[in-house]
């Protein structure tokens, strides 16, 4: 599994969200992690992505 070399911290950074919001993302998906500077796994990082395009689409954002 190849890595995204992206945080959690960074993707909150790029999508205008706090870091806690990422992490509930994360335990919601049954992705691990112990920090918000923790490195995702790139199938990690597409799926919290993908998660958060699919919310804001939704939402009209």
């Amino acid at each position: 599994m190849g890595f995204a070399d992206l945080s959690i911290a960074e993707i909150a950074a790029e999508y205008d969200l706090t870091a806690q919001e990422v992490c509930n993302l994360c335990d919601r998906l049954g992705i691990a992690y112990k920090s918000p500077e923790t490195r995702l796994a790139l199938e990690d990082a597409k799926a919290i992505i993908s998660t958060i395009l699919s919310i804001r689409q939704g939402s009209g954002e």
